[in-house]
């Protein structure tokens, strides 16, 4: 659940920065520190759907593999 919890609390804070963009009224350097912040989560979250997508290849690999296998029988 930990990979989970992180992947929400990362989307929570990339839609935080999202609506202090849009609905603040920030000077020209808040704004590009929050939207340097978004940047970074968007980043991380790619780096975290990508590695839970690996994941899941193996996975259904592995089933796979274990289906074929059970057919042979």
């Amino acid at each position: 659940m930990a990979k989970k919890d992180k992947y929400n609390d990362m989307v929570i804070n990339l839609q935080e920065v999202l609506k202090n963009l849009e609905e603040k009224e920030l000077n020209l350097e808040d704004a590009m520190k929050e939207y340097e912040v978004g940047v970074k989560l968007v980043n991380k979250i790619y780096k975290t759907l990508n590695t839970l997508e690996g994941k899941l290849t193996t996975i259904k690999e592995n089933v796979e593999v274990e289906i074929d296998n059970g057919n042979d029988n």
